[in-house]
């Protein structure tokens, strides 16, 4: 009696277990967002309008423009007008080729 009392309970919870596992409900975890999506979010979000952007923008934005290159690129803006097209920014004191290639995929004109 003593071993179909000890079966009965042990099946019991055995079925109750099984139960409450079944009818869980299943996380499915979001499918990760594919890296080249990630990259072209990162590149809009951080495109800098040489026409707009301030001083501040300018050194916080762009690699290896400090606060004296950000200041001659507003100079430049401000006695020649507003930049045409983005190898425009050569013609600014201190910006040579490498920066620009640096920063040009970071560069808008809009």
């Amino acid at each position: 009696m003593q071993n179909t009392y000890l079966s009965s309970l042990i099946f019991a919870f055995l079925t109750t277990l099984s139960v409450t596992t079944t009818a869980a409900p299943s996380i499915k975890p979001e499918p990760p967002t594919p890296m080249a999506a990630q990259m072209v979010q990162v590149e809009q979000a951080a495109k800098v309008n040489l026409n707009a952007a301030d001083a501040e923008t300018l050194r916080r934005d762009l690699f290896g423009i400090g606060a004296a290159k950000a200041k001659a690129i507003i100079a430049y803006r401000e006695s020649n007008g507003p930049f045409a097209a983005v190898d425009e920014l050569l013609e600014v004191k201190g910006i040579g080729k490498a920066l620009l290639e640096k920063n040009r995929e970071r560069l808008s004109i809009n």
